[in-house]
């Protein structure tokens, strides 16, 4: 099939729509991407839509595993997120990894796409990943000035202060649900200065609890999600290890 308005989406769990489930879809979810491009297809038949992104990886992975893959599908618009899974590990070297970071921004820029670039959400709130809050910001510099170097535009997360609300997550609180992701979807197409038919997300009034009700929610979170996600990352494992590409080449959706 042949468009002549080609998007392709590139990262980890961010992209692939982790959070959003549909089980009629690949890999069982939906996601702001999948969302994107079905406003950009429902204002013109022309745009085409891959998705090389899955859950995990890290910079290193996307460069490796998705950027070649990209450039061969001559896309004429790329979103990228990529360093959040770098971010969360006991130790890393953002400065190192920012360099791959840009030189694949600079790729994508030279085959002809235009590039949006994701600043990184402000953890501030959170007690479990506030303390990457620093190395986030770092990150979002790298970011920042790989826009400013090659042409790219910045969808900024970390200005998005709606997120904060945590409704807008789903119950893992590491992911977006789907209010998260259908705000994404209207705030990237924003970006794009594209026209959408997306409602802003009305959110369920939260239930007021007690302190005690609270405490065993977060016992249970933790239990559910924090411990299999730090087993992970001591066993050098990923949830989408056994996973492809939801959609490897261009689909309209």
């Amino acid at each position: 099939m042949e468009f002549e308005k080609r998007y392709v989406a590139l990262g980890d769990s961010f992209t692939e729509g982790v959070g959003d489930d549909d089980p009629t879809r690949p890999n069982g979810v939906r996601g702001w991407a999948d969302r994107v491009a079905e406003q950009l297809s429902a204002a013109d038949p022309d745009w085409g839509y891959a998705n090389l992104a899955i859950r995990g990886k890290k910079i290193r992975q996307v460069i490796d595993e998705q950027l070649e893959a990209a450039l061969a599908l001559q896309p004429t618009l790329v979103t990228l997120y990529a360093g959040g899974n770098d971010i969360l590990r006991p130790r890393v070297d953002i400065d190192a990894l920012m360099a791959g970071y840009d030189d694949m921004v600079r790729r994508l820029r030279e085959a002809g796409a235009a590039v949006v670039l994701f600043t990184g959400f402000d953890s501030a709130a959170s007690a479990v990943f506030g303390t990457t809050r620093g190395r986030t910001a770092i990150y979002n510099e790298w970011v920042r000035e790989a826009a400013d170097r090659h042409g790219a535009v910045i969808a900024d997360y970390w200005r998005w202060r709606e997120f904060s609300d945590l409704r807008y997550w789903a119950r893992d609180r590491l992911h977006m649900g789907t209010p998260g992701h259908l705000l994404m979807a209207k705030k990237v197409l924003g970006v794009l200065e594209a026209t959408d038919a997306i409602e802003t997300p009305e959110l369920e009034t939260a239930p007021s609890r007690t302190r005690r009700a609270r405490m065993q929610e977060d016992a249970r979170w933790a239990r559910e999600h924090v411990v299999p996600w730090v087993k992970r990352r001591l066993t050098g494992t990923s949830s989408g290890d056994a996973l492809s590409p939801r959609y490897p080449g261009y689909v309209r959706l």
